[in-house]
């Protein structure tokens, strides 16, 4: 198992670097610029190829190799990287990004998301049953990890580390790194789909998609699943940052301690499947923390709201800021794994010439139900003010709870 894990680890990390670059770095600068929030929440608008992964997903199921597939869009990557490197983002007093830099930031997003498509094919052929928890626990673990590299890492060496050596970088990252996936053993022994196993590309694909047994429960549950965190966890670093926060500080803690205490709750989730833990009634424990969670956060920001309210060093409510924004970020970790683990078991019940289509469909909707609120946060915040805005997150937290009870057998 591990020379199957091994390589897809290193994978799920570069493919990790855009997403951290665009959540993590850009948004702070943005906003340490001067940007409304509602500004620097449409500048995720950026995220809209992974939206229509559908379109491609067919033909990576069908038309060629998903390991050539994987190694062009990662070389793809590198290109973008590069181009990125000759064009600076926006200056101070800028109303946002440049076009150059946003037309290249889609480019980007548009080649992280073909390769997606390819790593989950890979996946999805390459993973035994059981070794769908491990599996999917490297899959989160490796993505955030690279997330992490791209987002709070590099804010915190904001502005030592110059534009242009960060994006040749990643650049030289991406290349080697699709070097590295043309090569690989592990990569060269998946089974392929016979002629006989291609779907049928027409009207029809839709509906096989959807016969598949739990898929209708699944894409309701990855649409809203996430609602509530997402927008908690958009906004509240950035309503620090206005309370005083620096920049480096809250990349250190919002980006390496958030994230590393959203890989450990990963590794958890991982650990508890490897365990024969079924993922339903890890799931519905781990929403149930996540919803005590977020009530602690929505506490604390009542409290940030205040006159008077101060996040001086070492005082009480900032620690306290500080502590909910990892444990939130620990509890997301271990939903993320568990819902992820759910996902792979449902399309793996797809014929097999359907099941990176089958992937797409619901990891597409998983990304369409986060980005929905993480672009609107901002607005709510604007327009409800952080109270409203927050109860609305806090109620939104507890909708799939309510849906978990209807789950199918399929899934248990």
């Amino acid at each position: 198992m591990r020379g199957k894990l091994l390589p897809l680890a290193g994978l799920y990390l570069v493919q990790g670097l855009p997403y951290g670059l665009q959540s993590g770095l850009l948004p702070v600068l943005l906003r340490a610029r001067g940007l409304s929030l509602t500004r620097v929440g449409l500048a995720k608008a950026l995220y809209a190829p992974w939206l229509f992964k559908l379109v491609w997903a067919p033909l990576v199921d069908t038309r060629g190799s998903p390991r050539a597939w994987l190694t062009l869009s990662t070389a793809a990557l590198g290109l973008v990287c590069g181009l990125l490197a000759s064009h600076p983002p926006a200056a101070a007093g800028q109303a946002g990004l440049p076009v150059t830099v946003a037309g290249l930031l889609l480019l980007l997003n548009l080649a992280a998301a073909v390769q997606d498509v390819a790593l989950d094919t890979l996946a999805v052929r390459l993973l035994e049953p059981a070794e769908l928890g491990p599996g999917n626990t490297v899959q989160v673990v490796a993505y955030k990890l690279g997330a992490v590299l791209a987002g709070g890492g590099l804010l915190a060496f904001v502005p030592t580390l110059s534009w242009p050596l960060l994006f040749l970088l990643l650049a030289a990252t991406y290349w080697l790194a699709a070097a590295l996936t043309w090569v690989a053993p592990a990569l060269r022994q998946l089974p392929t789909p016979l002629p006989s196993e291609h779907p049928r590309h027409t009207l029809h694909l839709g509906q096989d998609l959807l016969a598949v047994p739990g898929t209708l429960w699944t894409v309701g549950f990855v649409l809203t699943y996430k609602l509530g965190e997402q927008g908690t966890s958009g906004l509240f670093p950035l309503l620090l940052l206005d309370c005083g926060i620096s920049a480096p500080e809250l990349g250190l803690w919002n980006g390496v301690g958030a994230v590393a205490c959203s890989i450990a709750g990963s590794s958890l989730g991982g650990a508890l499947l490897a365990r024969r833990r079924q993922p339903l009634p890890l799931l519905k424990s781990a929403l149930q923390f996540r919803l005590g969670g977020l009530a602690c956060q929505t506490a604390v920001l009542f409290h940030l709201d205040s006159p008077g309210a101060s996040l001086a060093p070492s005082t009480v409510l900032r620690g306290a800021a500080l502590l909910s924004l990892c444990l939130q970020h620990f509890l997301g970790g271990l939903v993320t794994t568990t819902t992820f683990t759910l996902m792979m078991r449902c399309s793996q019940l797809a014929p097999s010439a359907l099941q990176a289509t089958h992937y797409s469909l619901l990891a597409t909707l998983e990304l369409l139900g986060k980005l929905l609120m993480g672009t609107l946060a901002g607005t709510l915040a604007d327009s409800l003010g952080p109270r409203l805005c927050f109860s609305v997150f806090l109620a939104l937290s507890a909708m799939p709870m309510l849906y978990l009870g209807l789950a199918p057998n399929t899934l248990a």
